[in-house]
């Protein structure tokens, strides 16, 4: 559709040209055919979102810009999609065709490719400090939405970009009833962090929590396997300074 830039001044036009290059840089988007709101529409908006943030930004897609290019490309696409209005809202982040969504981003630099972790699923708060008290307060958490989707950034440039969009199941998570409880007890922390071990019939880990008792008392999920996961979509794309 074609786009009236007479009014624009010369830096205005630059920074526009600059963008379209942007565009015209190699690109492979892809997406999971069984995937139900990834489709073709919206794995390119989002794409194309990602794009622009790397045109003027060297960092990774944070958890709020995710949050707000995934609720704008579902939307475009005709994907009923709403965030929350609350941004201390301890539930879900978006709602999308009626279903509440939990959203978390995955960037650090030693970032593993089949490994999942999540530096900070929830705020533990500052009541009674023990691993089962805790471990119900994560499942009572999960009761507040449906779907958990992460957005991953596995290579961070500073040319090349690739992004995976990764669901996890909320039934792997509610195997966190039966996990297995141990205290840090070696640990100079006040109070002392502890795992809770959710592993197989055969004794293999599928995740941790990880009970942090630092200054946030957060909770973390570590060494969430992959392959437990779904891959609703990736992008590999370059980037150059504008």
């Amino acid at each position: 559709m074609p786009t009236d830039l007479s009014g624009l001044s010369p830096s205005q036009l630059e920074w526009v040209e600059s963008v379209i290059r942007q565009f015209k840089l190699p690109h492979d988007f892809r997406r999971n055919p069984a995937s139900d709101w990834i489709t073709d529409a919206v794995m390119n908006r989002l794409g194309d979102a990602m794009r622009i943030h790397h045109a003027f930004s060297r960092q990774a897609l944070s958890k709020d810009r995710f949050e707000y290019a995934f609720e704008r490309a579902l939307s475009l696409c005709q994907i009923p999609a709403e965030l929350v209005r609350s941004r201390t809202n301890r539930g879900h982040d978006l709602t999308i065709a009626g279903v509440p969504v939990s959203l978390k981003t995955e960037a650090a630099a030693n970032i593993k490719r089949d490994m999942i972790h999540v530096s900070k699923w929830m705020e533990l708060g500052r009541g009674e400090w023990r691993l089962d008290l805790l471990r119900d307060i994560f499942l009572d958490h999960l009761a507040n939405y449906e779907r958990i989707f992460t957005l991953r950034c596995l290579g961070q440039g500073p040319q090349r970009y690739t992004y995976e969009l990764v669901e996890i199941p909320k039934a792997l998570m509610l195997e966190a009833a039966t996990c297995r409880l141990v205290v840090q007890t070696e640990s100079r922390q006040n109070p002392q962090p502890g795992y809770g071990y959710v592993e197989d019939g055969m004794g293999a880990l599928r995740y941790a929590l990880y009970f942090d008792g630092g200054t946030e008392r957060k909770l973390q999920i570590k060494s969430l396997r992959k392959d437990l996961c779904t891959v609703h979509a990736t992008w590999t794309f370059e980037s150059t300074a504008l």
